[in-house]
């Protein structure tokens, strides 16, 4: 339909599905105490519960998901209420620059000023400066892992005491993974729609998407590189059952590398984060789906993250499909899973 529409003229297929997943302004929640506000000069939504606390409750930073390029405050209103009253926590959704009109790291510098804000006034909001967690889903779980990275090495700051990161995409050297091909076809993310944001968000548009999916776009060398991190050999066999043929790699084409070369920059693409970041993350939740292009990121992540002895909780959706958290409650119809995912969510958040 957006398709249409943009062949018409009428509008841009990002308006119109910006118009369809907008979600709407909820009323007053009698258990909590919500307030726009802007910090750092970027909107956010701050959820206190009203009910009186022994301490300093725990913080929340959570940054939606929708492609880098659509969702709002608005769109996931429903999952912060959520998170809010099940855990007994403030949480703050960050209404982040959207692609392709503001292009990385315009999203990305958003949250971490959002976060920088909070961590700097936490006491005004009863927070307890031992337990701050950022948490996203999708795109917005690329902006929690990216933060997070950024904060890592930083003493002047309260620690984050966890990340959550919900099937997020993490790198967008590799769409041939094997989840990009059993998934390929899968709603809400489709493989040519992964690499159509991630070249949105970094670009502001889609030019080279056919070059960047045959993963005709990064050197040689470099994927030699990245191979100890991102690569089918390291994803467990039993993903792997659902029919998966291993691709032929294409050649490398230099002058689409050029446009596409800040890939390797791991505020983009996480995964590819230096050990020495890596081994100083907190403690971290990762969902992923099993029918999900993305599944594949996760699961690559959290072996980093193993690997440098930091504790992960991982919990897989074995009927989970990409999206499925956002659609709690949506519009009145919500899945099982989703349920269950999002409250595997709230579960970690009350053992910290």
């Amino acid at each position: 339909q957006g398709r249409i529409l943009e062949k018409t003229g009428l509008c841009s297929q990002i308006t119109f599905g910006r118009y369809v997943r907008q979600g709407r302004k909820l009323g007053l929640d009698p258990k909590l105490f919500i307030q726009d506000l802007q910090f750092n000069k970027v909107p956010v939504r701050v959820y206190q519960p009203k009910a009186t606390s022994d301490g300093p409750r725990r913080g929340i930073l959570f940054f939606h998901g929708g492609g880098w390029v659509f969702g709002s405050l608005d769109t996931y209103e429903k999952v912060c209420r959520y998170l809010s009253k099940e855990s007994d926590s403030v949480v703050v959704s960050v209404q982040y620059r959207l692609a392709p009109e503001h292009k990385y790291p315009a999203a990305y510098e958003d949250c971490l000023n959002a976060t920088l804000h909070f961590l700097q006034h936490l006491e005004h909001y009863g927070v307890d400066p031992a337990r701050v967690t950022v948490c996203g889903d999708s795109a917005g779980g690329n902006l929690a892992a990216a933060v997070s990275q950024t904060l890592a090495g930083r003493s002047d700051l309260p620690r984050l005491r966890a990340q959550i990161l919900i099937y997020p995409g993490l790198q967008a050297l590799d769409f041939n993974l094997p989840s990009y091909h059993q998934n390929r076809g899968v709603p809400l993310l489709f493989r040519e729609r992964a690499a159509f944001f991630a070249l949105l968000y970094l670009n502001g548009d889609a030019l080279h998407m056919q070059e960047v999916l045959e993963g005709s776009h990064i050197p040689p060398d470099m994927r030699l590189k990245y191979r100890k991190w991102v690569s089918p050999d390291n994803i467990p066999e039993e993903f792997k059952v659902r029919g998966v043929k291993p691709l032929r790699p294409t050649d490398f084409i230099a002058e689409v590398y050029e446009t596409v070369k800040r890939f390797c920059e791991p505020n983009l693409c996480p995964l590819l984060a230096e050990d020495s970041v890596v081994h100083q993350l907190p403690e971290s939740f990762i969902l992923t789906c099993e029918y999900d292009v993305l599944r594949d990121d996760g699961l690559l992540y959290k072996k980093r993250l193993e690997d440098n002895g930091v504790r992960v909780t991982w919990y897989h959706l074995e009927d989970g499909f990409h999206g499925i958290i956002s659609l709690y409650d949506y519009c009145g119809f919500s899945f099982p899973s989703g349920k269950r995912g999002l409250d595997s969510i709230v579960n970690f958040l009350k053992s910290l």
